[in-house]
Formats: C-alpha cells, sequence, structure tokens
C-alpha cells in the first residue's frame, strides 16, 4: 500500500487526538520504543535525553511521560522520575483478556448504533486490502507490517464506530505489547520464553495470519448483516486468540 493511502487510512480512522500534535507524535514514538524492548525495562526517562534522541523540546517529552505513566508503561516516583515498567508475560496475557472484552463491547456497539456507509465502506476495503496481501503467497517483515498497519487501522476503526471514550481510554491502557507484528517475535517478555522455530520469519503467511484475516472478514460479514451479538462474539474470540497461540507457544520459565 502506497504511503499516501496508508496516511488517508489514519487520518480517516485514527483516534481522535485529546493531546498536541508533537506530543501524540512523541506518546506513539515512545511507546512503540518500550513495548519492542528498544527503550529496556528499569531505564530511567530523562527528558533532556529524549527530547535529543528525537529531536524535540522537552514540553512534548514530559507530557507523554504523563501520558505513560497513566497507562502503566513507565513509573513514577519523587526520587527516581520516570522509569520504564517491567512488564511479565502475566501482564501480556491479562491486557490480551482485558482488551478482548472491551473490543468486543466496542464492536457490539458499533453495530447496534448503525454503521454510517462510508464507515463501513473504509472498513470494507480495509479488510480487502488484508487479503489481498494475503493473497500474495509472500512473507517478511515489510509484508508482516503492512498487514499489521491494516489489522490496527480495522480494529481502531471499530473502536471509533463505538463512540464511546471511556471504551478507548480503557482499551489505551491494554497497549503493553507491539500490535505492529508478531508479539511472539517483537515482544521482548513474550519472545524470551518462546523457542526459537516460532520466532522465525516464515516465506509464506503464518497460520495465525491467515486464520486472523479470516476471522476479521467475519466480523465485517456480522456487522453488514447488522448482528450486534455476532459482531461482539467474533470479535471477543478474535482477540482473545492471541491469548490461545501465545499460551500454546510460551516455554514456562
Amino acid at each position: 500500500m502506497a504511503d499516501t493511502e496508508v496516511t488517508e487510512r489514519e487520518d480517516a480512522l485514527a483516534e481522535p487526538q485529546q493531546t498536541e500534535p508533537a506530543t501524540h507524535s512523541v506518546l506513539m514514538e515512545l511507546r512503540e520504543m518500550i513495548v519492542t524492548g528498544r527503550i529496556a525495562p528499569d531505564t530511567k526517562l530523562r527528558a533532556e535525553a529524549l527530547a535529543t534522541l528525537l529531536d524535540v523540546s522537552r514540553t512534548p517529552i514530559r507530557s507523554a511521560l504523563a501520558v505513560l505513566s497513566a497507562e502503566g508503561l513507565v513509573n513514577y516516583s519523587v526520587n527516581r522520575g520516570y522509569t520504564v515498567r517491567t512488564v511479565t508475560v502475566r501482564d501480556v496475557f491479562d491486557s490480551i483478556e482485558v482488551r478482548a472484552s472491551l473490543e468486543g463491547i466496542a464492536a457490539r456497539t458499533a453495530a447496534d448504533l448503525g454503521w454510517e456507509a462510508q464507515t463501513l465502506s473504509q472498513l470494507t476495503d480495509l479488510v480487502s486490502q488484508g487479503r489481498a496481501i494475503l493473497s500474495r503467497g509472500e512473507w517478511s517483515e515489510t509484508i508482516e507490517r503492512e498487514w499489521y498497519q491494516l489489522n490496527w487501522l480495522f480494529h481502531r476503526g471499530i473502536m471509533l464506530a463505538s463512540r464511546n471514550e471511556v471504551l478507548r481510554n480503557a482499551t489505551r491502557m491494554t497497549l503493553i505489547y507491539p500490535v505492529l507484528g508478531d508479539v511472539a517475535r517483537l515482544c521482548p517478555t513474550i519472545a524470551a520464553c518462546v523457542p526459537p522455530r516460532h520466532r522465525q520469519m516464515p516465506a509464506t503467511p503464518p497460520a495465525h495470519v491467515l486464520e486472523s484475516q479470516e476471522e476479521h472478514e467475519a466480523v465485517l460479514n456480522a456487522f453488514q448483516r447488522e448482528d450486534s451479538q455476532a459482531a461482539q462474539r467474533l470479535m471477543t474470540e478474535h482477540v482473545l486468540a492471541t491469548r490461545h497461540r501465545l499460551h500454546a507457544i510460551v516455554m514456562p520459565r
């Protein structure tokens, strides 16, 4: 997908920004650096150093750190300031379970409210593009990120369509693992407990992604049928599928 197309979809479906643009951008970048382990657990987060790293002023850094603290990704104390919180395997499993319930509610609510034709068309287009990617029969880090970008927009579009700010805020609290790729490979906490064979990048689309695509199509079909109960059940099961898969491959430590 062309970068301009991705930008257009983000503009149309991305969560309304309640922060200044600079803070929002910094927040997204810092969150991604933390959940992928580029900033290690227990690292002390100094506003001055981060401002230099990201080439911004200290003001959006401080605002972003306050949000990340509220989300639970960083800890704050008077003596140490902000430090990256250590995320456990249990934390990831718990966050997925909570997210499944929240996204199920969002799917049901969006269906009950009724979909605007343009919004449903955008959602349909996202699902179609996801299918087109998998139909190539190829897989790589670049292709994975492309598919997961569509996946993120699909889930975010449904959350926005629920028109429930409480749901959106609660869902942000569950974003403690990467969302733009395979959590078993990109989340350091999980990857450390997963055998190497489950962390290798395959040459063809992996089974869990093919299944996820089919689940997207089933959720979309429920929306098209205006079946809110089915939409809630299918979305909840869809998110929990990640938890089931991780349970099957994570080795106890």
